[in-house]
């Protein structure tokens, strides 16, 4: 079971799962398929158990529910993924723009019109303030006690009083985030439950797909690994995107190639300013321990998940 947010590396996981599980690079069908997500309603989920019971090879699947949200299975391994909270909410406002929100709305799964979309900075801000798992209806803008004014770089969030708008529903917040990395990593001194982070593939994907495989049982020498790592990727994944994009066969997306957009950091920072690095810093000591925060911002060389548990 491999639990994170979204835009925190999943898919990359579901790969790099998928290249040990039947090692190599071919499936037996698109990924979204072969490793559903069970939280999603595009799909009926008694169609989705049926054929995840007809799978004969080891079963991998995804969710975007947080540790404390399931039923936890000593048979199970949990993996949970991690990735710096605001590069997570940078691809979330790229991957906004290349939804196909009329197909989404054909299909019932409402992402919201694009009439109201705040601009960027707006979408960060309530992104940031937002609370865990907020209420289906109308969401006032944080009380000015835990909020800057207004001011230049720093406007009010999504636009003033009222309802949220859609993108920045989308987005979730900076609390449901560090909420659900908490939720792994309170739990990963649990034999079957394993911390993995975007940074650390992005620096070593070679040696993560090593310890991935250790995590899962798998025979994987260094040789084999390097082989494999070259099919997971960001332009391997791009090639195959019809094939490895989430829901690509449910027409969710106006493009499956720009899903693997980037898959790079720091591009927060075109939207932060002295105001909002400090209101950041502020804003996740509130949310999280210190060790947690470093985990989340650098991966293992910022906290190892292996180390003592404090």
């Amino acid at each position: 079971m491999i639990s994170a947010p979204s835009k925190c590396g999943v898919t990359l996981t579901q790969r790099l799962v998928s290249l040990l599980v039947f090692d190599g690079p071919q499936l037996p069908g698109p990924l979204a398929e072969v490793s559903p997500w069970l939280d999603r309603t595009v799909r009926p989920v008694n169609e989705v158990v049926a054929a995840l019971n007809a799978q004969g090879h080891r079963r991998f699947i995804k969710t975007h529910t947080p540790l404390d949200g399931l039923v936890l299975d000593d048979r199970v391994t949990y993996i949970g993924v991690g990735r710096d909270p605001r590069d997570a909410a940078m691809s979330e406002l790229f991957q906004w723009d290349n939804m196909n929100h009329a197909n989404l709305n054909r299909r019932g799964s409402a992402a919201g019109d694009r009439q109201d979309d705040p601009t960027p900075i707006q979408a960060f801000r309530a992104w940031m303030e937002g609370p865990i798992m907020p209420p289906e209806g109308p969401v006032a803008p944080p009380p000015s006690a835990i909020a800057p004014p207004p001011g230049p770089g720093f406007p009010p969030p999504h636009g003033g009083p009222g309802p949220m708008p859609p993108m920045a529903k989308h987005m979730g917040s900076l609390s449901n985030i560090l909420h659900h990395f908490n939720t792994v990593w309170s739990r990963r001194q649990l034999p079957n439950v394993s911390m993995f982070h975007y940074t650390d593939y992005r620096a070593d994907l070679v040696g993560e797909l090593i310890r991935l495989a250790g995590v899962l049982g798998c025979s994987l020498g260094r040789d084999r690994a390097e082989e494999l790592a070259q099919h997971a990727t960001l332009n391997s994944m791009r090639a195959r995107a019809a094939e490895l994009a989430p829901e690509s066969t449910e027409g969710i997306w106006r493009s499956n190639e720009r899903f693997f957009r980037a898959g790079g950091s720091g591009e927060w920072q075109e939207l932060f300013d002295e105001r909002v690095y400090r209101r950041y810093y502020d804003r996740i000591n509130q949310l999280a321990a210190p060790d947690l925060l470093a985990w989340a911002h650098g991966g293992r060389r910022g906290c190892d998940p292996a180390g003592p548990v404090g």
